[in-house]
This record gives structure tokens, sequence and C-alpha cells, in this order.
């Protein structure tokens, strides 16, 4: 069949960082202690008298959370939640810092995004749960509303961790319910897989379905197959936090890779893996993005989305996670669309709602981007 007479070519724009800022995308893993800006952490911490941290200059304080989680220490990567967390501990500071991050998020060009924290972290000062939950959400609503004056329309959701190493799980998953009107769309479990499997919180996980509630794993970032084999077939998560390590049930062979009975599940049963490259580097799941599992796992259509996981600790955002991508494997913005099509489908907000925010917003943003 001849070209059409009259029909131009579709043009499609260069990927650029900028190109790429501005492209619509989502965001399902992103913690909101490890995403304040260094400025914010430096006045907060004066605000609360806490002085503890290494600098109060703000880009010199940027540059030490990055080389800490760049160390290899566990140590030194754990005090710089010590610190987040130690400003974090009034009204006042939960508003500005969830406010920020909302900004901050659009100023990227994220349309929607899911961002988590543990309530039970921010209790030091005599702040109850449902005190921590209403500033959070308070402070989202604000960062909205400051995004769409500035031109930009973003939608927060927000999971609640419960720490796994505090049994605290049925407590926080209670509270995720409770507020599920407000805002609060899903559940979460962190903190060190090692010595604290998902089961241990299996009573949560058995109260969430019972409510019709969503929640993902923390699963395969540190501790492995059994990790993620225990959060999907035991706890029923929908989703698996970073996931990363479902390749090492994928065996590489001269006639191509053959998957395992774990991963072929994961891939058949279209579970999400919210895997966040920067921060997969820092934990040492790959040595570079060149070498990171995601190409692998793009290449065989798993579930892929693109996440942060720690904006401030890792110095990154979904953009120049996905710009780094493009570098990396050759990525256009078909893959980019797909990454994205691929959150949003994943997202714990309701069907309609996921299906608006792809068909009027992903697909005219990304159709525009294509030339077409």
């Amino acid at each position: 069949m001849g070209t059409v007479i009259g029909m131009a070519t579709p043009q499609p724009v260069p990927l650029t960082a900028d190109t790429i800022r501005d492209a619509p995308k989502v965001l399902l893993h992103d913690h909101l202690d490890g995403g304040l800006r260094p400025a914010t952490v430096v006045e907060l911490a004066a605000a609360a008298g806490y002085d503890a941290l290494p600098t109060t200059d703000p880009e010199a304080l940027g540059r030490w959370f990055r080389d800490a989680a760049d160390s290899g220490s566990l140590v030194r990567y754990l005090e710089t939640f010590a610190h987040t967390c130690g400003v974090m501990q009034d009204q006042e500071a939960l508003v500005r810092v969830a406010a920020e991050c909302a900004e901050d998020l659009a100023a990227d060009g994220v349309v929607y995004a899911e961002v988590r924290y543990a309530p039970e972290l921010f209790t030091e000062r005599g702040l109850d749960l449902d005190t921590i939950v209403g500033a959070v959400q308070a402070g989202f609503r604000e960062g909205e509303r400051r995004a769409a004056a500035a031109g930009r329309v973003i939608r927060i959701g927000t999971l609640l961790c419960a720490m796994r190493q505090n049994a605290r799980s049925l407590e926080i998953a209670d509270l995720a319910v409770r507020h599920r009107a407000e805002g609060v769309v899903g559940f979460d479990i962190a903190g060190p897989e090692a010595g604290f499997p998902p089961t241990r919180n299996l009573d949560a996980f058995e109260f969430l379905r019972q409510q019709n509630a969503h929640f993902t794993i923390h699963a395969g970032e540190a501790f492995g197959l059994p990790s993620i084999w225990e959060a999907i077939q035991h706890c029923g998560a929908e989703r698996l936090g970073h996931g990363v390590r479902i390749v090492d049930d994928i065996t590489l062979t001269p006639d191509g890779p053959v998957l395992g009975p774990l991963a072929a599940y994961v891939r058949d049963r279209r579970i999400p893996l919210e895997l966040c490259p920067t921060s997969n580097l820092q934990t040492g799941a790959a040595t570079s993005i060149a070498e990171h599992p995601i190409g692998l796992l793009t290449a065989l259509r798993f579930r892929v989305t693109v996440n942060t996981d720690n904006r401030l600790m890792s110095g990154c955002t979904v953009s120049s996670e996905m710009a780094a991508l493009v570098e990396a494997f050759g990525y256009d913005w078909v893959d980019l669309r797909w990454f994205t099509i691929n959150a949003m489908k994943s997202a714990f907000i309701d069907f309609e709602q996921r299906l608006d925010i792809i068909d009027n917003t992903i697909k005219p943003g990304y159709a525009k981007l294509l030339g077409f």
C-alpha cells in the first residue's frame, strides 16, 4: 500500500532531558522521608532544634546525602534517614514536606504518584498516628493545589508502610483502611528483608484482603527469591517493591533466556515490579545502569515500572531515571510510554480513574511527543 499523498510522516520530538521532563509520567515507589529538599532539611532542623546534621549548607548537605547513599556502608545509608525523619516530628514539618513533594514531582512531569512513608517513624515528639496521616494528607492536597496554580496537574495517592522489624503491621494496616477515604490508597511493609520475612505480617495482609484494600510488599531487593515467593504466594502481594532479584530465576542460555517457575508466574500474572534503577545500584543489585536487570526484564515484557525510591539520597528524579535508561538501552518514546502505562495500570486507585489518566493525559501526551 503506497504512502497517502499529503499525509506527513510523523516526526518524533527529540529525546532530551527537557523533553523527558515534560512527558507525562507515573511514579509508584517513592518514599516521603527520602525526597526532602536539602534546604528544607536545614530549615526544619533549625526550627526544631535538631543539631545533628553534618552540615547546614544546603548544597553541601545534598552532596553528603548522595555520598552517604553511594558509600556502600549500610550504617551511613541509614544515617541519612535518621536526619530526614529527625526533622519530620511535628505537624507543620509533615505538611511542608508533603506539599513540597507534590510540587517537586509535578515539576518533573509526574501526573500521578503513590508516595509512601511509615507513620510510626514520626511519633518521637508525641504525635499520634492519625494526626500524622492527617498532616501528610493535608500537605499533599496543598501541594496539588500549588502545582495546579503553576500549570501542572498531579494527583498523589498515599501508601502507609509498616516497619517489618517492629511488629506493628496490623495496627498500620488498620490505619490505612481508616484513612482510605482521605487518599490513602494502600499499604506496604518496609525495612530489612533478611531476618524479617513478609510472612511475619500475615495477620495484616489477611485483614487487608478482608477489607478489599490494596498492598504492595518490599521484596526481592536485598534477600532474593524466597522473599518474592513469600510475598506473592503466602501474603498475596499485588505488586513487588523493587522485585529486582526475580532475575535470579531466569537462566541465560545459548538459545535465549529460560524462566524458572517463579519468574514465569510473576510475568504471566502481570505482577508489577517497582524497579528503582539508581537505588538498586546503591544496594548492590547491579554495578551500572547498563547492567541493571531492568534491561532483561523489559525485553522479556515483565510488568516493569520505573521509580525513584529516595530522590534525595539517590540524587534522582523520574525523568533522570528514564534518561539514564534511554542512554543505556536505547529506549525511545514508545518504550517510555510503555513504562508509564504499565505504572498507571498498576496503581491502586479505581479502574475508571486509572483509565481516565491513561486515555486523557498519558496517551495524548506521548502522541504529541511521537509527532502524531
